[in-house]
């Protein structure tokens, strides 16, 4: 039993709907049966009375007179009648004197003259007690505990003068064909109600859980941690049971909105404190590294012409340089612009990457719409350009071209910028825009994060897709006022 209440409502809500449909249909088909029988009953009562009273009536004069074959002609009448209504019709009918013996009887090789009931069998003898001890003029069915038959007893009298009684005798089995009857009709009519009433309620039952599973899934998801509602229109209804769908959609959303809250501010916060980290360390680096590069320049000029110490001397400068330009990445500040974005600018980011891209055979096509300033600083759009597209340099294969949009709608700067090649694995993905975090294996990490926080500083936003060997960013930039 316990594993029935362990069922999916799936199955459970049809089944017991299903239990209580045929419960239902049994028990009013039982009443019914009953109802019919207590019909039959009162159907055979009214009709023994009926005839009882007639037939009392007319063998009065034939037993006081003592006329046996007219009295056996008037019992016997009865039974010969041709009814449609075989449920009334007697099995036997006798005619008892005052002391219960028999006076005529309508089967008289069974029950001879003169017989007294009490000998016939233990129900005759039954009977003939109750009617002596009931000697009223009513007549009433005589319903014996455990008989084989019913019985009806009626006074053959007249004027206050009895002269016996009139015993109709009713088999048992008269029941069985009008029984058969209606139970068979009970059983057509309970079957209809159950090929209708069971699809009906297996179907309601499925609609009805098919909500609840789905509210029941999402909660197991949410509990997992994968913050998902059933999808909308799941139960499209304003009940209680929809009011409970909104809910707990509200809840996932307000889940969901504080989850990205909690990531935005553990990476803000991992993001500054990294930025306050590289501040500190680029202002410890930046004096000592600027004396040493004055020195390698001027022990350079005054080293001669060997060439292996100048070999050598280019090499550590080289080395001291790529450590500048990585501290001087790693401290970017808003600054207050001196200038707007120009055209120009466009021009002057691809002549510095040219180099580059002609070492790489890589190809870098521009389309620009910008014809006038841009009320943006020239300086960070600049760096935003430079990054993104030297990082397209640095990924892409030999012989491809690196595509770059600019365009100017809506009070906004566009700047997307698209290469093939190299996919950014997931795991990268999720970590694009934090610092030393690279899928090159020869840059550092830090173009990016610096583009973000250009991006970040400028109230834009950025954002990065890699999928079948193409990758794209788009940087969205509010303009301000021209200055």
């Amino acid at each position: 039993m316990t594993s029935l209440f362990n069922l999916s409502f799936r199955y459970k809500i049809p089944l017991w709907g299903s239990l209580l449909i045929v419960t239902t249909t049994l028990a009013v088909s039982t009443a019914l049966i009953v109802q019919a029988y207590d019909d039959l009953r009162s159907d055979l009562q009214s009709s023994s009375v009926s005839l009882g009273r007639t037939l009392a009536k007319t063998l009065f004069s034939a037993m006081i007179q003592e006329e046996v074959w007219h009295a056996f002609a008037i019992i016997r009448a009865p039974l010969h009648e041709k009814s449609d209504d075989k449920l009334v019709q007697p099995e036997m009918i006798l005619a008892l004197d005052q002391q219960q013996r028999v006076f005529v009887s309508s089967h008289p090789k069974s029950v001879p003259m003169l017989t007294d009931i009490r000998q016939i069998d233990d129900e005759f003898a039954r009977l003939a007690e109750l009617i002596v001890a009931k000697p009223g003029p009513d007549a009433p069915i005589i319903d014996l505990s455990g008989a084989r038959r019913f019985y009806a007893a009626v006074p053959v009298a007249e004027e206050g003068a009895r002269m016996g009684t009139l015993i109709i005798v009713y088999s048992e089995e008269v029941f069985l064909p009008r029984f058969r009857a209606i139970i068979e009709r009970s059983a057509l009519i309970g079957l209809l109600v159950l090929a209708v009433l069971l699809p009906i309620n297996w179907y309601w039952g499925q609609r009805t859980a098919a909500p609840l599973i789905a509210l029941a899934r999402s909660t197991g998801d949410v509990a997992r941690g994968a913050l998902r509602a059933p999808p909308p229109g799941t139960y499209p209804y304003d009940d209680e049971l929809g009011q409970l769908f909104e809910a707990f959609g509200l809840m996932v959303k307000a889940l969901q909105e504080k989850g990205l809250l909690e990531r935005e501010m553990i990476r803000s916060e991992r993001l500054a404190a990294v930025g306050r980290l590289s501040a500190g360390i680029a202002h410890e680096i930046n004096n000592p590294l600027g004396g040493m590069l004055v020195a390698l320049n001027n022990f350079k000029h005054r080293a001669g012409n060997d060439e292996r110490t100048l070999k050598t001397v280019g090499m550590i400068e080289r080395g001291l340089a790529q450590i500048r330009d990585t501290v001087g990445a790693m401290m970017v500040e808003a600054k207050v612009k001196s200038r707007d974005f120009v055209p120009h600018d466009v021009e002057d980011v691809q002549m510095l990457l040219s180099g580059e891209a002609h070492k790489r055979s890589v190809a870098i096509h521009v389309d620009s719409d910008i014809a006038e300033p841009v009320a943006l600083p020239a300086t960070l759009v600049r760096q935003i350009l430079m990054n993104l597209l030297l990082n397209a340099v640095q990924v892409s294969e030999p012989s491809a071209t690196v595509q770059c949009t600019i365009r100017r709608a809506d009070n906004k700067l566009t700047i997307e910028t698209g290469n093939t090649g190299r996919t950014i694995p997931p795991e990268v993905m999720s970590h694009l825009f934090e610092p030393f975090v690279t899928s090159n294996e020869t840059g550092h990490g830090l173009g990016l994060w610096v583009t973000y926080q250009i991006v970040s500083q400028l109230g834009g936003q950025i954002t990065a897709e890699s999928h079948d060997e193409l990758t794209r960013f788009s940087v969205s930039l509010p303009i301000g006022e021209k200055s």
